[in-house]
């Protein structure tokens, strides 16, 4: 398989939603609790940094109608994942910012002019006629979030910006028309409206930039293709391609789907789906990925995969899919977010009641209780977690680490123990067959049997058989009742020989005494090969001969090693092959400990007993019979270049199949999950400090709301940081 044929897991039944009107970490909650009420909806996750609502069924199609009305119902708005949003009309929201900074800037002016000596005051009907639009035009927003979260017998982030703001519009009301006061607080309000709004509007700049590996990928994708039928070449939209087509790819052109090459010979830069900087040479009977960039050839390709189901398609709903999940550590925020507005509610009445108490004014009181409510705005502990995971998964896809889903990147910080499959792992993955010794000399009837056992399989070693007979020009009988034994090898009829291929294990169960032979496989096994044993077995079981097998240390397995060792790894070797050629291989490479001659079962539970002790396992294979070592690891991890069955299990895919990559995909994680933990503290630092703070009459509201917008757009380009991480795997 090129290490570009990706098959990624298909995503579970689940439907995907983008939801609109979300503020804060209480809103996703809520929209959570209103979609887990759907029947039919096993469970349901909402992420506020994509803003997109993932809901599992209990088994039947969920109706997406029902799940939109159920989150319009709870006061927003939803459309399924890959339809445009509903048009929005009215004034832009960076024209209304500006406009609210126009009408706020004159009240403020005589609060600025007072701190340099100059006493300046307009009079209360222009300041009412300057802040009455800013607080009931441009924060019309939050009257209509803090409605619906007041229906819901909720709280939320509106819900506090519009207390707070209506307590200044209304106190100072009170102050002009009630009592004639001209010391009023107008601008209090219309400044926290105008920051607030300014602080969403650059937050939500920063989160687009999160998803800029999302876009690239999608932005691979050509909107039509030169389509060869009856003759002739004509363009035809993307959509309109079916499998089967022939493809004409000229140089510099994208390869609009997957298929395979029919004619020409060129190279293809797969880099923005591998990582691999390096071009692809391409010719007839090889693959080529949607997305790539054809070089200097023209090709014509037969498609294969279009559409949905194309790699491309299925690496950008991976990616997608990571960056909407929720990491373990966001149950924290969820639960604290829970609790999080009702809790300030009653520290601002209990800021209230002690001020009136103390200093015997109800107006400065509420202006204190009105700062806090202001400053604390769990937005910020909202995007802590999620902003961190888009940025660290999206640029560990423009490196060739395609993460499964936010459990995994989490998980993979904390590795400890890194266990290795030996074959297309740390080795090539392509044996040759080095040696063929016939126990009766006849070493070409040897080969014959051997290709004619092996003939259809897809494991290396019967690859390396069949291309030694095709360079022989061996006749190659046909088999029957050929089946495979997990572990062992194969068995088959050929020319009414009931044959068995396989190691030492499968050559016990037969009976089959492998004489004076043993001593030229041990010697082949310290040489590092694999040695393979058919037998003719049944009523008169017989040793037929040994085959030995060479296959080369990947030029970057020593390296990857040796960088995991220096992130504090320790390195295992879990291989079904024998114990000299495990031994040879990991003296090549430095592994610390190797486990040979294993069944797949035997793989897992050694992992079981890893991970029994207390520490912390990832598992690297490619093949089938990795798959249930990657199930039992806390982290599987396949090549790109293994099969299906192994990236379906694995939670982390390095697409083009570096060992390298390991290092780069246990650092990425290790950066991704500190952002995290550093977004966790700002978002914490600034409530824990500035609601005492305010509640203590130290921060003004306009402060208060500085600081506020301040936070949730410090986390957002903390996590942003991330985007300037670049790996060593492929260096």
């Amino acid at each position: 398989m090129n290490s570009t044929q990706l098959a990624l897991s298909d995503i579970p039944p689940e439907t995907s939603l983008q939801v609109g009107g979300m503020s804060c970490a209480s809103c996703a909650g809520r929209v959570e609790k209103a979609l887990r009420a759907v029947p039919g909806v096993a469970d349901a996750t909402v992420n506020l940094a994509t803003e997109r609502a993932t809901v599992l069924s209990q088994g039947r199609a969920l109706d997406p109608g029902a799940l939109i009305a159920a989150v319009e119902k709870a006061g927003y708005t939803a459309h399924a994942q890959h339809e445009a949003a509903p048009a929005r009309g009215g004034i832009p929201e960076a024209w209304q910012i500006a406009i609210a900074a126009l009408l706020t800037l004159p009240l403020i002016v005589p609060m600025i002019a007072d701190a340099l000596g100059f006493h300046v005051m307009l009079p209360a009907y222009v300041q009412f006629l300057l802040a009455a639009p800013v607080q009931f035009w441009i924060g019309a927003r939050f009257y209509s979030g803090a409605w619906k979260a007041l229906r819901a017998r909720t709280g939320n982030m509106d819900l506090l910006v519009a207390l707070g703001t209506s307590a200044a519009f209304g106190l100072s009301l009170y102050q002009w028309l009630g009592l004639g006061i001209s010391h009023l607080y107008f601008e209090a309000g219309a400044v926290v409206i105008t920051l607030v709004r300014l602080g969403k509007w650059l937050e939500a700049r920063a989160k687009r930039q999160t998803t800029e590996a999302i876009r690239a990928l999608q932005a691979l994708r050509p909107d039509t293709a030169r389509v060869r039928r009856d003759g002739q070449e004509r363009m035809v939209p993307i959509a309109f391609l079916r499998v089967g087509d022939e493809v004409v790819v000229r140089p510099g052109e994208r390869v609009p789907m997957d298929g395979t090459v029919l004619e020409g010979h060129s190279h293809a830069d797969e880099s923005m789906l591998t990582g691999e900087s390096m071009p692809v040479a391409k010719e007839p009977g090889g693959t080529v990925v949607g997305g790539s960039v054809n070089a200097e050839g023209l090709l014509v390709v037969r498609a294969s995969a279009i559409g949905a189901e194309t790699v491309l398609a299925r690496i950008i709903r991976s990616v997608e899919d990571a960056q909407a999940a929720k990491a373990p550590i966001q149950r924290l925020v969820d639960k604290v977010s829970a609790v999080f507005v009702p809790v300030i509610v009653l520290i601002a009445l209990a800021t209230f009641g002690a001020w009136w108490l103390v200093s015997g004014t109800w107006e400065g009181a509420l202006i204190n209780a009105v700062a806090v409510l202001v400053i604390a705005c769990p937005c910020a502990l909202g995007l802590a977690t999620p902003t961190a995971i888009m940025a660290g998964t999206g640029v560990a896809a423009r490196q060739g680490i395609l993460i499964k889903d936010a459990e995994a990147l989490e998980l993979l910080h904390g590795v400890q123990v890194v266990a290795f499959d030996k074959t297309g792992t740390l080795t090539e993955g392509k044996p040759r067959l080095t040696a063929c010794e016939a126990a009766d000399g006849d070493d070409g009837a040897l080969l014959a049997l051997a290709a004619a056992v092996q003939q259809g399989s897809e494991h290396p070693l019967a690859r390396a058989v069949e291309a030694a007979a095709r360079e022989a020009g061996t006749h190659v009988a046909k088999a029957e009742a050929t089946t495979a034994v997990s572990g062992q090898g194969v068995t088959a009829t050929v020319n009414g020989l009931k044959l068995a291929l396989g190691n030492t294990r499968m050559m016990a169960q037969h009976g089959i005494d492998l004489g004076a032979m043993q001593a030229r496989a041990r010697a082949h096994e310290q040489a590092g090969r694999t040695v393979s044993w058919l037998a003719q077995v049944g009523t008169a079981p017989r040793l037929v001969g040994m085959l030995a097998f060479g296959d080369t240390v990947k030029g970057d397995s020593a390296e990857a090693v040796r960088r995991l060792r220096q992130a504090g790894v320790r390195t295992v070797m879990l291989t079904g092959d024998n114990e000299g050629s495990a031994r040879h291989i990991a003296g090549q490479t430095g592994i610390d400990e190797v486990h040979a001659q294993l069944m797949p079962d035997d793989k897992a539970r050694i992992l079981g007993e890893l991970r029994a002790s207390g520490q912390r396992v990832a598992m690297v294979g490619d093949g089938i019979n990795d798959a249930p070592a990657l199930a039992a690891a806390d982290i599987g991890i396949a090549m790109g270049g293994g099969t299906d069955v192994a990236m379906h299990t694995a939670g982390v895919t390095l697409m083009r199949g570096d060992p390298r990559l390991l290092s780069d995909a246990i650092d990425i994680s290790r950066r991704t999950y500190s952002k995290i933990r550093q977004n966790l503290f700002w978002a914490f630092i600034f409530n824990i400090i500035g609601v005492p703070l305010a509640a203590l009459g130290m921060l003004s509201p306009m402060i208060a709301g500085a600081a506020m917008a301040f936070s949730s757009v410090t986390v957002v380009s903390n996590a942003l940081l991330l985007k300037r991480w670049s790996g060593q795997g492929g260096t």
